[in-house]
């Protein structure tokens, strides 16, 4: 089946697969409300300065300030490298930086001063003059033609990269790709002597471009998406920088989400297990710490045909096939740990070593194995670029005191609108209610119904959340599906004349004269009832909505 890149862009979320003979081996995740920031360049003014770190901390306008190295430092004359950054920097300064890694966990994003600008051919840097060549290029001859071309269009004052993907093409097609990202560079430095820091100057490709861009080449037979703006775009882009590729972009027109019709969302799913089987019998057990991540292997119920060596070296075979696929699919980086399963032979170890490194030469993301301990362990790194898959999917669980994870909200809620495509579109039904966390109602139904109004709107059906508090999280219950007016009268748990005992938790966002209390997730706006917020009130209820009901105030009990 080849090579195809799945791209998933349904509501607030965009999720890329890679697909190597229809099985799963990357996912990539953009969300709406949290964009990653690598690659973007901002105009950032110095915080702190750090001798004893010889560091600084940037503030260029996002929640965390910026990391920055002396080494990362620019420009820095041949002089000037032997100082030291107090020497170079000092508080209220202005950088123009570029992200060079994401915000980990308590972490801010790092970044450089040295700025360099991808293109699909060439990576621009503006730091330097200098010209290399992708070390993944092996035609000698070939490489001898870019690196000459490259040191023929270089301005003076830059340098230039040529990529992998720019072997065998033309010397007109490497320098229209230049040219681009020269103007792209005039663009920032116009915009920083026009901006005031911090400011964000230049904003990288979203998701979608980038996989365009960095991994869309004659290797990859399809390119399928499931929103027709952004295919269109890529279609746009495609015949911009590799026409001939137009012809292997797909729309996917179909009801079934095209997440399930790949059986990637059931692979997606079990990158959260802690036990991967193996094909053999066996499974590896994956654990994550702030320090390192440990992998053990197992023979499980794998017992041989014949010894007990053979067993075990088959075994481990499999196993560091899986594990290197594992590290790339769940994005793991760091120190890494491998248990495999003790081999008395020498020449069994290096049997296994040589296939955990031939897998991890196909890993774009740079490894280093460092080979076995004394223990027998096997040690080795990967570059930490993002978020590990289940830091990404998952948040310290709130029912175990953080010894173990559950679903982000923003995950939940997510998964519950897929629930609820899955459901119409298999039942072909006008309305549905659905019963999930307060927490997860709340981010459904959105400020004022906007979330909910969004979603009914592009579903073109009409849907119901009620919220129950007694719910764990993660659990979402499609409780009744059918017409409107048969839904709306389970949904609603109040009516226009009811009256009620409640708390008045906050003020109105836009009208802080009334206040809101929630009941089982159900929003009720309490007339003038803004400055009784932690008091209990008795109201009336006059007014009823899908997602609010507005209540007046009878009598205030504390």
């Amino acid at each position: 089946m080849g090579k195809e890149i799945v791209v998933n862009a349904q509501g607030l979320e965009t999720r890329v697969a890679i697909l190597e003979n229809r099985r799963l081996v990357e996912i990539l995740f953009e969300r709406e409300f949290s964009q990653q920031i690598v690659g973007n360049i901002y105009l950032g003014q110095v915080e702190n300065v750090l001798p004893g770190m010889q560091s600084a901390f940037v503030d260029v306008g996002l929640e965390k300030n910026v990391f920055v190295h002396v080494k990362d430092l620019f420009p820095l004359s041949n002089k000037e490298q032997k100082k030291r950054i107090e020497e170079l920097l000092e508080p209220g300064q202005e950088l123009l930086i570029q992200i060079t890694k994401e915000s980990l966990g308590s972490k801010g994003p790092r970044g450089t001063c040295k700025l360099n600008l991808p293109g699909r051919y060439v990576v621009l840097l503006n730091y330097v003059n200098h010209v290399g060549v992708s070390r993944r290029i092996e035609d000698k001859e070939e490489r001898k033609r870019l690196r000459q071309l490259a040191q023929d269009i270089v301005p003076a004052d830059k340098g230039i990269i040529v990529r992998t993907v720019a072997a065998y093409k033309s010397n007109q097609e490497i320098k229209h790709d230049l040219n681009f990202l020269l103007k792209i560079w005039d663009d920032i430095h116009e915009g920083a002597n026009n901006s005031k820091a911090p400011a964000l100057i230049h904003q990288d490709l979203n998701l979608i471009k980038q996989i365009v861009r960095d991994n869309f080449t004659d290797r990859i037979d399809k390119f399928i998406l499931d929103t027709k703006e952004d295919y269109y775009q890529v279609e746009e882009l495609v015949d911009y920088i590799s026409p001939r590729l137009k012809s292997r972009i797909y729309y996917y027109n179909h009801p079934k989400p095209i997440f399930d019709h790949y059986d990637i969302e059931e692979e997606i799913e079990k990158l959260l297990e802690r036990k991967v089987w193996l094909n053999c019998g066996g499974y590896i057990t994956i654990d994550t710490t702030e320090a390192l991540t440990a992998v053990d292997v197992n023979t499980g119920k794998y017992v041989g045909k014949d010894n007990l060596q053979q067993t075990i070296v088959k075994t481990n075979i499999e196993a560091a096939r899986e594990i290197s696929k594992q590290l790339r699919l769940r994005d793991i980086g760091g120190i890494i740990i491998i248990d495999f399963i003790d081999m008395k032979s020498s020449q069994d170890q290096d049997k296994v070593l040589q296939v955990l490194k031939n897998k991890l030469a196909q890993d774009k993301t740079k490894t280093n194995i460092l080979g076995l301990t004394k223990l027998g362990l096997v040690e080795m790194t990967r570059k930490k670029e993002r978020e590990r898959i289940g830091q990404f999917l998952q948040q310290d669980c709130s029912y175990c005191q953080g010894t173990g994870q559950i679903l982000s909200e923003d995950t939940i809620v997510i998964q519950a609108i897929r629930k609820i495509r899955e459901v119409l579109w298999k039942k072909k039904k006008e309305a549905i209610l659905l019963e999930v966390h307060p927490n997860i109602a709340a981010k459904l139904i959105g400020l004022g119904g906007k979330n909910l109004e969004k979603l009914e709107k592009r579903l073109k059906k009409n849907i119901y959340i009620k919220g129950n508090p007694e719910l764990h999280l993660e659990k979402v219950n499609i409780l009744k599906f059918g017409s409107r007016e048969e839904i709306e009268k389970l949904a609603l748990p109040v009516e226009v004349g009811d009256e009620l005992l409640l708390e008045v938790e906050e003020r109105h966002l836009y009208r802080s004269q009334d206040g809101i209390a929630r009941l089982k997730g159900y929003i009720i706006d309490i007339i003038d009832g803004g400055s009784k917020v932690d008091n209990k009130v008795q109201v009336k209820v006059v007014k009823v909505t899908k997602t609010y009901a507005q209540a007046k105030i009878i009598e205030t009990i504390n």
